[in-house]
């Protein structure tokens, strides 16, 4: 009896190991397709053990909080942020995981032609970036004045590009990346370009801001640029739309977007960045030029043409002379007359103007 009692602790020790080295090297997945588990900052061993119970990952927490234990000799921390996973892992493969740190990196798109108000609402969306930290940070130039002394913020300098960010990432990093991408591009693709008597860094980019925000054609741009070159040559006001829309945002209240057509008050607003008001480049860049549009401003088509409308099917018709713009633009307002009533007709409404 007493050789059957002292054996009973023995077989539940041997249990309880079994259990536990099972628990720890036995692959389990209780989730459909894939799941995001989300570490906070601050949670205890034991909460992110539950945690990963709840979202499917491991099977009990125990063994886990066992492992956890263990590591604690040799000083190993769990690291916060969003973890994927999408196939089944023993207790052992989820704790090297997390103690790496291989968080979930999403995939996050800069359109060419977005200004850093645009920039601030697509990580606000995506990745939970504070956007009046993200503006305020864009805000200071001290990384990019060896590119451009004069630059009033880092508009223009955070490259469009598709980027790969954690959740939680510090706005500085997202910046140093953005800014690291336009100097990789710039001293790969467009330094070698530059020859003696090239505009510089500041007017290269502001203008192809211009010529972005202006066109999508990347046939286009060169001649967009090149109808810019030149009325900035003879001092003629540039007109551009654009920049009278960036000089309603930057007085705007933002997280809005600005939404509707440019008024003829619009076209008076008091700001340095009205090109209908004020001759020559904006103080700066309006928005991230791409590749396409920077090589273009940097090398702008020649030519005559000193004006441009719209052709209602994107992209633009070209004057060499005002009587001829003028006429442009009249084929354009029939253009968009005739679209407008065709709309109505469609849609059994009349469209107003």
């Amino acid at each position: 009896m007493k050789k059957w009692a002292s054996a009973v602790p023995v077989g539940l020790l041997i249990a309880a190991a079994v259990w536990m080295v099972n628990g720890l090297y036995h692959p389990y997945r209780g989730y459909a397709g894939k799941t995001i588990v989300v570490i906070n900052p601050g949670m205890h061993a034991e909460n992110v053990a539950g945690q990963l119970v709840r979202d499917g990952v491991l099977a009990h927490r125990l063994p886990f909080v066992f492992r956890y234990w263990l590591g604690r000799r040799h000083h190993e921390t769990i690291k916060y942020g969003e973890y994927l996973f999408d196939r089944p892992l023993n207790v052992l493969e989820v704790y090297g995981k997390l103690v790496r740190g291989e968080v979930y990196l999403h995939s996050i798109v800069i359109p060419e032609g977005s200004d850093r108000f645009d920039i601030a609402r697509i990580f606000q969306r995506e990745i939970g970036l504070d956007p009046r930290a993200f503006l305020a940070a864009t805000g200071k130039t001290a990384s990019i004045r060896n590119l451009d002394p004069a630059a009033p913020t880092l508009e223009g300098y955070l490259f469009p590009d598709t980027y790969r960010f954690p959740r939680g990432i510090p706005v500085s990093r997202v910046i140093q990346t953005m800014v690291g991408r336009f100097r990789q591009v710039w001293d790969s693709r467009v330094r070698p370009q530059i020859t003696e008597g090239s505009p510089d860094t500041h007017e290269v980019i502001t203008l192809a801001s211009l010529v972005e925000k202006e066109t999508p054609s990347p046939a286009e741009r060169p001649l967009i640029a090149g109808v810019f070159a030149r009325r900035l040559r003879l001092r003629m006001p540039l007109q551009c739309d654009p920049t009278v829309i960036y000089a309603l945002e930057i007085t705007h209240s933002f997280p809005d977007a600005l939404t509707g057509p440019l008024t003829g008050n619009d076209l008076h607003i008091d700001s340095s960045y009205n090109t209908y008001m004020r001759v020559g480049l904006p103080p700066g860049p309006i928005c991230s030029p791409g590749l396409a549009s920077i090589l273009a401003a940097l090398h702008p088509a020649p030519g005559k043409a000193l004006y441009f409308v719209s052709n209602d099917h994107g992209g633009h018709v070209f004057a060499d002379t005002l009587a001829e713009q003028i006429r442009n633009v009249a084929r354009y307002r029939q253009l968009k007359a005739a679209s407008a009533r065709k709309t109505g007709t469609i849609n059994g409404a009349h469209s107003v103007h």
